[in-house]
């Protein structure tokens, strides 16, 4: 038995849909979304990669059922399912959406239905074939990452910082890690000089990774304490040896 492809749960789109947009789309035509768990919404808006297929289906007498897996793969590098269930029993014959997270659920959703229990079903291999993430290079921390970029180009007062479309790129970070960065030193100049670099890395929604280098120093006329931020380590280790030079 096949099933036209029309009957799935989707519309045609003109572009690619973000992991946010299908989670929205699908939770919004579902009629049960509020029941799902305040978890498993917040694990979502991490995603960064989904993809939705057909599992199964019944067709009989003018009423049908499908079942579709829709997955999402996490900056934390695992996946989540949700189960949609669209059926066209209930009065009126409109279809009707519902959502489910595991297929215990979905299965005791699907057994209330008013389908011939004599009719089989037919189901379709599962493949999932989301599109290649590279591995992250740092274990994020996903606590107001976006804010976190805010306040550190904020507080820095080179000139040279990284600018507008650095920010707006932060804007969307969904993860970040802060790590102080050893190697070379520069050199020591006057003598109590004290700098300290550190590598603010974030995870953007569609899995990027960007960088900023944070110098701390007092390397000022009155000691005091500086903060200045670069977009490569580079930069910053050379905005050190050219603080330092200058105060020897």
């Amino acid at each position: 038995m096949s099933v036209p492809y029309e009957t799935a749960a989707y519309e045609p789109h003109d572009s690619p849909e973000t992991p946010e947009e299908h989670l929205a789309r699908l939770l919004g035509r579902a009629l049960n979304s509020f029941e799902l768990p305040d978890e498993t919404i917040r694990r979502l808006d991490c995603a960064l990669a989904h993809d939705g297929s057909l599992h199964s289906a019944h067709h009989s007498a003018g009423l049908h059922r499908e079942t579709y897996r829709h997955t999402w793969l996490l900056a934390d590098g695992s996946a989540l399912t949700l189960w949609e269930l669209v059926h066209n029993t209930a009065p009126g014959s409109d279809p009707h959406h519902e959502v489910y997270v595991d297929e215990e659920e979905l299965r005791a959703a699907t057994l209330r239905l008013p389908l011939p229990p004599d009719t089989p079903d037919f189901e379709l291999p599962v493949t999932v074939q989301l599109s290649p993430v590279p591995a992250p290079r740092h274990a994020y921390a996903a606590e107001n990452s976006a804010d976190h970029a805010r306040r550190l180009l904020r507080r820095a007062e080179n000139t040279d910082r990284p600018g507008a479309d650095t920010a707006a790129l932060l804007a969307t970070a969904s993860g970040h890690q802060i790590t102080q960065a050893f190697g070379r030193p520069c050199r020591a100049g006057r003598a109590g000089l004290g700098f300290s670099l550190y590598e603010h890395a974030f995870l953007l929604r569609d899995g990027e990774e960007v960088s900023l280098w944070e110098v701390e120093h007092t390397a000022t006329p009155d000691g005091r304490h500086m903060c200045e931020v670069y977009a490569s380590e580079d930069a910053a280790r050379e905005a050190m040896e050219r603080r330092a030079s200058q105060l020897s």
